[in-house]
């Protein structure tokens, strides 16, 4: 038996096959002759038959016959080669080939033509997303947390604003209110499971032209487009399907050789679906970058932070050692923005501004807020509280002051916010068009005029129109903002039944506190040491501006009846008893 094994793994394995089947051998050998037989036969019958074909056709024709196949093969295989070597390149370059997001050209035309070709514009139309977010494996926060108790009814039902703190002459001007948020794990239970309906329109399309050119004595840039007043006329006729200029005229994919460009790895990240995020921008390093407070540990893990900068602001943060090779400061995600298309730097901060479902078109909801706010509230607290519980899909705040587009011009004049002619010009257009003051007449409307630091949205076709024809407005006249908010709302209102939540000023500035802006806080010298610091109940969340108090000493009286710190012996340091800033904090 051992000699036998030790023979058997010897052989190979078609011998032992041989030797376990017995007679297998000879039934293998039949059936092997039996087919070299009929090959034999097979090209026996074609020897016999080709000689027929060369007699009945010609020996030219059967060759110019084998010619074109022969022909006709090569232009099979190499067509079949090619679209292997590109379907190999497509998934080999992936993202770098071009954008997977439903981002896409859809149709292109060629009008302008000359003779040097310099007036050439080819102009066409981009798709984009219009509502399908949720890819097919995804988990949302919902799903994933922790399951939130049944609520009966909304613990913010009963909620009724506290009477105001009481006067105090040393701080005038808006303060922060209190409002009622929910815990986050509630708040991650409300978010919608699906998109929220868009009226009327339903799928929305962008222009892009490879060489814009104006061609009427109005406003607009290389970047925006030129579009006539006709049609910007008629992208106020909402319909179902509708194409719009929208920034990023010169391609399809915002940031990709469009002006306002943006780095291919910072587009791979920004074209990944994300149900929420969080954008903000500094540009001509006008702002210090603010660190939001009091984030959950589940918003820090799905919520990104995106701030986007120049390089003039890149510069500046490397310098100071703000920011390394990670590309982060703190919880923000820097993007670097080459090729600005504006040389003002507000005027570059509206595009990620109005222009986000751009940017990110694969986002459900997204918070901005200007470069000079600090985030002091759970994003799900705050999508909750503006636009789940009021099942609103657009939410900014009014001003705390005006109200009256007319009034905030004259303001905006007043302190030098813009060149006066360009606002008068503004206006006038406005009022050929209607506008006038604000009256009760527009109630439920409670004001023309935004506080535009923060805007509260989702990304559906009516909202990404909205914010598309604001943003021409401000690319047609001036970058306030405040000023062409009103004419924009009310004409897409007279069309669609759509709503703006406009919240209370106070409301904003308890989510967000707001710090002054570079060149001012570089201006004042520094401020004298504070004494100690109280904060208000932690029960209540009430952001109001830091407030201190002195804590007072007992009174010693020395000889000559006088109190040591008198008005007598105080000393006055040169400087800065005219600092603003020190008459803002002094008590």
């Amino acid at each position: 038996m051992n000699e036998v094994s030790s023979g058997l793994r010897s052989l190979s394995f078609g011998s032992l096959q041989l030797h376990s089947q017995n007679g297998g051998l000879q039934s293998q050998n039949s059936s092997t002759l039996r087919k070299t037989s009929r090959t034999l036969s097979g090209s026996r019958e074609k020897e016999r038959y080709l000689p027929f074909i060369f007699k009945y056709l010609g020996r030219r024709k059967v060759i110019m016959l084998i010619l074109v196949i022969i022909a006709i093969l090569a232009l099979t295989t190499g067509f079949l080669t090619a679209s292997k070597e590109a379907a190999s390149e497509s998934s080999m370059l992936g993202f770098d080939g071009w954008f997977e997001n439903r981002t896409y050209p859809v149709s292109r035309e060629v009008e302008g033509t000359s003779e040097n070709g310099s007036n050439v514009n080819i102009h066409g139309v981009c798709s984009t997303n219009n509502g399908s977010y949720l890819p097919t494996a995804y988990n949302s926060t919902a799903t994933i947390a922790m399951p939130a108790p049944v609520m009966l009814s909304h613990p913010c039902k009963n909620f009724a604003f506290p009477p105001p703190p009481p006067g105090d002459a040393r701080r005038i001007g808006p303060r922060p209110c209190p409002v009622c948020y929910i815990p986050v794990e509630q708040a991650i239970a409300a978010l919608p499971r699906s998109a929220s309906a868009s009226p009327v329109l339903h799928h929305l399309t962008y222009f892009y032209e490879e060489n814009p050119m104006k061609t009427e004595p109005h406003g607009g840039s290389d970047f925006g487009g030129y579009p006539s007043l006709k049609q910007r006329n008629d992208y106020f006729n909402v319909n179902k399907s509708m194409t719009v200029h929208c920034g990023f005229i010169k391609g399809c994919r915002a940031g990709d050789n469009t002006g306002f460009d943006i780095d291919l790895d910072d587009l791979k990240e920004m074209d990944e679906f994300h149900e929420i995020i969080v954008a903000s921008a500094i540009f001509g390093n006008y702002d210090i970058i603010q660190q939001p407070t009091d984030i959950s540990e589940i918003a820090k893990k799905n919520i990104p932070f995106y701030m986007f900068v120049d390089e003039e602001t890149e510069a500046y943060m490397k310098n100071s050692s703000l920011l390394d090779n990670s590309k982060r400061v703190g919880l923000w995600r820097i993007i670097v923005v080459h090729n600005v298309p504006y040389t003002d730097p507000r005027r570059n901060g509206k595009v990620p501004k109005l222009l986000l479902h751009r940017l990110f078109p694969n986002v459900r909801y997204s918070i901005w807020i200007d470069g000079k706010l600090q985030l002091v509230v759970d994003p799900y607290q705050i999508l909750e509280r503006f636009l789940w519980r009021q099942n609103a899909t657009f939410a900014i705040s009014r001003h705390y002051a005006r109200f009256d587009v007319i009034v905030e011009a004259e303001a905006n004049k007043a302190a030098g916010k813009y060149d006066n002619v360009s606002i008068d010009n503004q206006i006038d257009f406005y009022r050929k068009e209607g506008l006038t003051p604000y009256s009760k007449a527009k109630l439920p409307i409670t004001s023309d005029v935004p506080e535009g630091c923060v805007i509260i949205r989702e990304h559906i076709p009516i909202t990404n129109l909205f914010t598309c024809l604001w943003f021409n407005e401000v690319d047609r006249f001036t970058s306030r903002d405040q000023l062409s908010f009103s004419t924009v709302r009310d004409k897409i209102m007279a069309k669609a039944n759509w709503t703006i939540n406009m919240f209370l000023d106070c409301e904003r500035r308890n989510f967000v506190i707001q710090a002054y802006h570079r060149d001012l806080l570089e201006r004042w010298p520094p401020p004298l040491p504070r004494a100690r610091v109280y904060s208000p109940p932690s029960s209540v969340r009430y952001n109001t501006p830091t407030e201190t108090s002195r804590k007072k000493s007992p009174v010693k009286r020395v000889r000559g009846g006088k109190k040591p710190g008198s008005r007598r012996h105080r000393k006055v340091v040169a400087g800065n008893r005219d600092n603003p800033l020190l008459r803002l904090l002094s008590p």
